[in-house]
């Protein structure tokens, strides 16, 4: 056995250990991060003016902490960038974390000494898990690449400033630094259709091992591969590609295409890290959800997410939520945020560990009819749609049509297709039917006649592409929302979905 899988191996092994130990009293390791980031912040700006210096347990932090979005933690973050020490964390952050907001534009998230390690280390933590469980060592021999942001940074006040993923490229351990892909120029390559075009280049010829970033840009790169070689499968290019790592996105509806791509079913490790924390990633192989990351640096609170919006909603601390409950997360840090909304939703699926699904965002939802779908219904929806016909998605996202020119309203879903259905109607039909499955007040509004059952419009080949690109969000962490409560989005479609084709 190589020296490198060996002791891999090893080192898996005993941090598996140390990871299964923490998780067996998860109460008492975020009392003591919540003490600890307390203790640490209450001499910033942010701690005196919240008199953390009083704070004796999670009741008091309630009254005097209030839940904030980045807009209202916006006059704190202000001053940071504007070159202040000790605001809300002590000192000054080591990065800014540029990432593109919901309503705000671009937030700037500072990263500190104590926050970097931890996102780092939980990518480590999810690989060595992986190969403690499976036994599996040989992606390590191979080239590894994930397909992210520029590493290129940008300052303010002498404060380096770049996507989170360009940042953690500087942190690369040593012992990866051979193994990784790209070269540092080609990862700078601002335009995204040539970065992938470079990308592909200078990895042709590599033996690619691990690939991972979000589905539908790895989609596109598989694409280019098999583009530029004339192959019919990524196996063929690449024969000991074995393992996928990816986040941000849910993988079920893309994985019956990438294992068309790929040319066979491939391992695959999920991972929820954030600009503002490194919240989870798959400990298990073989039992679903992610491991909450309940020693990182970070204070977890949820409120139930049909109460997100309301003036006095129930916030709750980790002792006390329940299973299969929508939750909204808010994080506190030690990189400075407090009380802060990322805007992400959740539900727990396991106590013992403290396992937990990605279910969508607070701000992303339809519930034009009072029906309140959410991004977990419609993938999950969409997955076992495609699972039951010859259909393969490449993207996709749903709106309402209030207002048609005739008929009732409905759900418009805006797919585009790497592999059209042979029966569409057929398809919208065993679609609607899992939507009314997973949604009991969408079935009642179907069975009641309010609505009438979903349509789909099919965007054209590299539509969503075209899409992205028109935004300015082509490539990197970006995403196409999943669902929208307005025709924003649907309107801005149009032009690239095909004549005639709503079903």
């Amino acid at each position: 056995m190589a020296l490198k899988p060996f002791f891999a191996k090893v080192f898996a092994n005993y941090t598996v250990k140390k990871i299964n130990k923490t998780a067996s009293e998860p109460h008492n390791v975020q009392d003591r991060v919540f003490k600890k980031l307390l203790k640490s912040a209450k001499d910033t700006a942010f701690g005196k003016d919240h008199n953390f210096a009083s704070i004796k347990r999670y009741e008091d932090f309630k009254r005097q902490v209030p839940i904030r979005d980045y807009e209202a933690l916006s006059p704190y973050i202000d001053r940071v960038i504007d070159g202040e020490t000790n605001v809300l964390w002590k000192g000054k952050p080591v990065y800014l974390c540029k990432t593109s907001g919901t309503t705000s534009g671009v937030k700037y998230i500072p990263l500190t000494r104590e926050s970097i390690p931890t996102h780092i280390k939980s990518t480590r933590n999810a690989l060595l898990c992986y190969i403690a469980q499976t036994g599996k060592t040989s992606f390590l021999n191979g080239k590894m690449i994930f397909i992210q942001g520029s590493p290129e940074l940008d300052h303010k006040q002498k404060i380096p400033v770049g996507r989170l993923s360009g940042i953690t490229d500087h942190h690369v351990p040593i012992y990866l630094q051979k193994n990784k892909m790209p070269s540092y120029e080609i990862n700078c390559i601002d335009d995204w259709e040539d970065k992938i075009a470079a990308i592909t280049e200078e990895t042709l010829k590599e033996d690619m091992t691990l690939i991972g970033g979000i589905p539908p840009w790895v989609q596109i790169y598989f694409d280019k591969l098999l583009e530029v070689t004339g192959k019919k499968h990524v196996k063929d290019i690449f024969p000991n590609f074995s393992l996928y790592v990816y986040g941000g996105v849910n993988f079920e509806p893309y994985r019956k295409s990438f294992k068309k791509t790929i040319g066979r079913e491939i391992d695959s490790i999920e991972t929820y890290p954030a600009s503002e924390g490194f919240i989870a990633y798959q400990d298990k192989q073989n039992q679903p959800g992610l491991l909450l990351n309940i020693d990182a640096g970070i204070f977890y609170e949820f409120i139930p997410a049909d109460e997100y919006f309301d003036d006095n909603p129930t916030r709750i601390s980790l002792k006390d939520v329940v299973l299969g409950v929508n939750y909204a997360i808010i994080l506190n840090t030690n990189a400075g945020l407090w009380g802060y909304s990322i805007g992400d939703t959740i539900k727990f699926i396991s106590k013992e560990p403290y396992r937990l699904e990605v279910t969508g965002r607070v701000k992303h939802f339809t519930s034009a009819f009072g029906e309140h779908v959410i991004a977990e219904e419609v993938e999950k929806a969409l997955a076992r749609a495609s699972a039951g016909s010859n259909a393969e998605v490449t993207d996709f996202t749903v709106a309402p049509q209030i207002a048609p020119p005739e008929g009732l309203p409905y759900h418009e879903w805006f797919i585009e297709f790497s592999k059209e259905p042979t029966d569409y109607d057929g398809f919208a039909r065993a679609l609607d039917q899992e939507m009314q499955k997973l949604n009991i007040y969408y079935k009642d509004l179907i069975t009641g006649n309010i609505l009438q059952p979903l349509l789909i419009t099919t965007i054209k080949k590299d539509g969503i592409i075209g899409y992205m690109k028109s935004r300015g969000k082509l490539g990197g962490q970006n995403k196409l929302p999943r669902l929208s409560n307005n025709r924003l989005i649907a309107d801005d479609l149009a032009q690239y979905c095909e004549a005639e084709q709503l079903i």
